[in-house]
């Protein structure tokens, strides 16, 4: 396959993507949080509290998309300027979307119980922010600081954005009463889990394998993942014979197809997957276009 048609069916698949995560969180805030009269924390959030502060104070609602552009032009700039051009290009196509399928879209009421609301609400919006994420994307607003500080330090940050948005919902709990704040809390507390599960991009995995072709697979591990690999001379126990073993670091995201390629270069190699808590150094990460 060419490299053009490469890029063409990989512009298609992403554009795919975003459009069915953008509907699904344009449904997700006309069904589940304004029903339940939620903050879903981040710009989303900040939208919705401009909204309801709009029509509490002067009786007049200001519509949700200039709210929502307005509260994103900054998060944009720090995603032209130090994350990729192309991810805040499909970030902002993503952000436009939503923003009009939630202004034209009506509201289908699933359940009046705010706290089914609050989970399951929280549950589908961790999983567009997945999508997104996946596609190499964001859903806009703090998403975007997230990505800038795990792709600087490493590090999965969603937790630090995880309590920014808690301070959004203080405010909120302020204005507009503590109940619909806190169950907004339990929204956005479910929404961070479900990322932590389904994108791997910044945890890393240890693994240590034992095997008689080491180099072939420390240089497939750096074709594939752009890291080095340390090559370990042990000795088996029971047979005293030397058995090389390699030591790397991977992303989890890229793990599982390390895994197969080692077991096709060897079958017969023994391997532990470990999970990495924290590495101290340099580890390259793929950087987002």
């Amino acid at each position: 396959m060419s490299t053009i048609k490469k890029e063409m069916k990989d512009t298609i698949k992403r554009l795919v993507i975003i459009t069915i995560a953008s509907f699904v969180m344009a449904v997700n805030i006309k069904s589940f949080v304004r029903t339940g009269g939620l903050f879903p924390g981040g710009a989303t959030g900040l939208t919705l509290l401009i909204q309801r502060a709009g029509q509490l104070y002067f009786h007049f609602e200001i519509p949700y998309t200039i709210i929502n552009v307005l509260l994103n032009l900054f998060p944009i700039y720090i995603g032209y300027r130090y994350i990729g051009r192309k991810f805040t290009s499909y970030s902002i196509v993503m952000i436009m979307l939503t923003n009009l399928f939630t202004d034209l879209i009506p509201g289908w009421v699933i359940t009046y119980d705010t706290l089914l609301i609050s989970i399951f609400g929280g549950l589908v919006n961790g999983f567009v922010i997945s999508l997104c994420l996946r596609a190499d994307a964001t859903s806009g607003g703090t998403d975007f600081i997230a990505v800038y500080f795990s792709q600087k330090k490493g590090i999965d940050s969603f937790n630090i954005v995880f309590f920014i948005n808690a301070a959004i919902l203080l405010i909120a709990g302020m204005m507009f009463g503590w109940d619909k704040s806190l169950y907004s809390i339990i929204f956005q507390y479910t929404s961070t889990q479900v990322v932590h599960v389904m994108y791997k991009e910044y945890k890393q995995n240890t693994l240590l394998i034992v095997t008689d072709k080491p180099q072939e697979i420390a240089n497939m591990i750096y074709r594939i993942c752009k890291h080095g690999a340390t090559i370990i001379k042990g000795e088996g126990s029971y047979e005293h014979m030397e058995r090389p073993i390699v030591y790397s670091i991977v992303s989890s995201a890229e793990s599982k197809k390390v895994i197969q390629l080692i077991k096709e270069i060897d079958s017969t190699a023994f391997i532990n997957e470990l999970k990495t808590e924290q590495v101290i150094g340099h580890f390259y990460q793929k950087p987002h276009k």
